[in-house]
């Protein structure tokens, strides 16, 4: 088995009276979709926030490609090569594509016109679209505002984004949240060529269905514990639900 790229052990995180994390175990490869999954409360955003250097635990350790770390802020997690699509997408309604794309990473020129704020426009734009055709995602405008787009669309940029200054690992937050069926697809099918090319993507969804269509590997988070951890294609809903609720119990994967 090769080294994780992310490993998780023993992260608790407490608010107030309310323990989120209690020494949850979670670790995610290379060219390898990790569906993670709980129901409401289990813990996944807590974890996710942690592993994203969006939020610091109590205790546990975490290990990127096999050398212990601290992720404390969410520049630290991109420098790593770590990005989070969040279910809100974090895109900029009245920005086109390719400025969301840049955003908070313009490419300026260099010497006086660069000291003066301008852009390298034509770079960004091609750069752009290579990334968007990588992806398979079909973009309608590369200067009309994201706002005036599809659910779909949006989630194609904001995937396409996390995926251009990812090298090592995707979170995706609930992707097909609100799509259509020919959206949903089309995001089911981002995420395989995503991990196609070699990048971890970690799919946190209550969707079954496109847990089970995707997903490599499926780990269970119930009370901030992780339940289980079970090859995709050796399992079902029916047990999935099962360990969510606690009528399924999996010795050895706590």
């Amino acid at each position: 088995m090769p080294t994780p790229v992310l490993e998780a052990r023993g992260l608790s995180r407490q608010f107030g009276h309310v323990r989120a994390l209690n020494e949850a175990d979670f670790e995610v490869y290379p060219g390898e979709v990790t569906a993670l999954i709980g129901d409401n409360g289990a813990g996944k955003s807590t974890l996710v926030k942690a592993l994203s250097g969006n939020l610091a635990v109590d205790s546990g350790t975490i290990k990127f490609d096999g050398e212990p770390i601290e992720l404390t802020t969410p520049s630290q997690a991109s420098a790593l090569g770590i990005e989070t699509v969040y279910q809100d997408l974090a895109l900029a309604p009245h920005l086109d594509p390719v400025q969301n794309m840049y955003l908070g990473r313009e490419l300026r020129q260099s010497g006086v016109g660069g000291a003066f704020g301008f852009m390298k426009t034509k770079e960004m734009r091609e750069e752009s679209r290579a990334a968007f055709a990588d992806l398979g995602a079909t973009v309608r405008s590369l200067t009309s505002p994201v706002g005036e787009m599809s659910g779909g669309q949006r989630q194609a940029i904001a995937i396409a984004r996390a995926v251009h200054w990812a090298d090592r690992l995707v979170f995706l937050d609930e992707p097909t949240a609100a799509l259509g069926v020919r959206q949903t697809q089309n995001v089911l099918d981002t995420i395989r060529r995503v991990r196609d090319k070699g990048i971890a993507v970690v799919l946190i969804s209550h969707s079954m269905p496109h847990v089970m269509e995707v997903a490599d590997r499926i780990q269970v988070l119930r009370l901030g514990t992780r339940a289980a951890v079970l090859d995709a294609g050796s399992t079902s809903m029916e047990e999935l639900v099962g360990l969510m609720t606690g009528a399924i119990t999996k010795e050895g994967n706590q």
